[in-house]
């Protein structure tokens, strides 16, 4: 296989969680209507059920393909994910719906990590960072259609089209798993998959500082991106009456906002990951708190959502600029168990980022106030954490 097929294919693999999410998204308003039409803000837990989902087996996939190679667990997550795909099709209430999304995520775990420690076994360090970034400069094409696929498929076959779309997504990427990809793990370096030895694994990465603050920065990051997208759709159809128009809205944005990732790639390799990730949580302090301000200052006319606009676009080019360095900082000294480390490293993420999104998402009051609060304040709190990783690794 060669690069340019193996950062399409990994592409494809990260994109497996973003068309998960974003293809829901215009579901949303005909979801809680048909199943939750006494609170409509109800609906947006479909998104964060399957992240919490996610960050649980996100925990148990990547020491699963320490012991079992990667391409059997791969496999195994995606038809976990299809099974649970035509459950969700076939629910009738939101709670039945809500559990399918939450063991959905639990395979969906599968492509997500092991997509990243197959890029471990083969690259390190700011190269690593690199291939990253190439890949998630591809993903970025997914989040930007994801939406308006998803209206397409609501206008012909209703929101639960949308499910079988998940099917048919997953069956092509597990195919080009399977056909083209060699394993990458080798039998003799393979690890048993022991209690004992997950909790040496999570107690050796929770001692390195750089590890630790990197998993707690990322988790920030996270709710930042969840909280953004849970909200997103309800900001433009009740805040601003654009309800119609969000697809094409969230594709241009996510258009524009993924030159992040080529950006970072040619970056990365000149200034580090780290020096990075700092400047873009501050720059995000002061665009957040401009927003904050926006919105208890101006009506939601056109300048607003203009404002509104500019803002989520650098929500979204925030994420493209910090996640894939967090992950390649923390799994930097990891190499020797990249599946366990990556699998602790998201599932910690994952969960406190899906769970500190929850409350910014249903806290939403018609206004983009309660987002923009929300996303100022983990910003800082991300922002304080750089800070005080470079004051440990100049210490060390």
């Amino acid at each position: 296989m060669s690069r340019t097929e193996f950062v399409a294919l990994c592409a494809m693999l990260f994109a497996t969680i973003a068309f998960s999410i974003d293809a829901m998204l215009p579901a949303l308003p005909e979801i809680g209507a048909e199943l939750s039409p006494d609170n409509l803000n109800r609906a947006q837990l479909i998104l964060t059920s399957f992240v919490l989902g996610m960050g649980i087996g996100t925990f148990f996939t990547g020491p699963l393909s320490d012991a079992f190679g990667r391409k059997r667990v791969l496999i195994g997550g995606a038809l976990l994910y299809c099974i649970c795909a035509f459950v969700g099709w076939l629910s009738q209430t939101l709670e039945l719906v809500l559990a399918a999304r939450l063991v959905q995520g639990i395979g969906a775990a599968g492509p997500r990590i092991v997509s990243l420690a197959i890029i471990r076994d083969l690259f390190s360090g700011r190269e690593m960072a690199r291939i990253v970034s190439f890949a998630m400069m591809i993903f970025t094409l997914v989040p930007a259609i994801a939406p308006s696929i998803g209206a397409v498929i609501i206008a012909f076959a209703g929101w639960r089209g949308v499910f079988l779309s998940f099917v048919i997504f997953s069956i092509i990427s597990v195919l080009w798993v399977s056909i083209r990809l060699p394993e990458p793990l080798a039998v003799a370096d393979r690890r048993p998959f022991r209690l004992s030895l997950l909790i040496a694994g999570m107690k050796e990465m929770w001692a390195l500082p750089a590890v630790r603050i990197s998993m707690m920065v990322q988790s920030l990051c996270f709710a930042i991106l969840f909280g953004m997208i849970s909200s997103v759709q309800q900001i433009y159809d009740i805040t601003f009456a654009r309800g119609d128009e969000f697809p094409l809205w969230f594709g241009a944005i996510a258009l524009v906002s993924g030159s992040a990732s080529l950006l970072n790639a040619w970056l990365v390799v000149r200034v580090g990951m780290r020096y990075l990730v700092t400047v873009a949580l501050g720059a995000q302090i002061g665009l957040s708190a401009l927003m904050v301000v926006s919105a208890l200052a101006l009506d939601a006319g056109w300048t607003q959502f203009l404002i509104f606009v500019v803002w989520q676009t650098t929500v979204f080019f925030m994420a493209g600029m910090t996640l894939g360095n967090l992950n390649a900082l923390a799994m930097e000294p990891l190499g020797h168990m990249a599946g366990t480390a990556a699998s602790v490293m998201g599932a910690f993420a994952t969960v406190l980022g899906g769970a500190l999104a929850v409350p910014i998402g249903l806290a939403f009051d018609g206004t983009v106030l309660p987002v923009a609060a929300g996303i100022c304040l983990a910003s800082a709190l991300g922002f304080a954490l750089m800070l005080y990783m470079k004051r440990v690794e100049a210490q060390a």
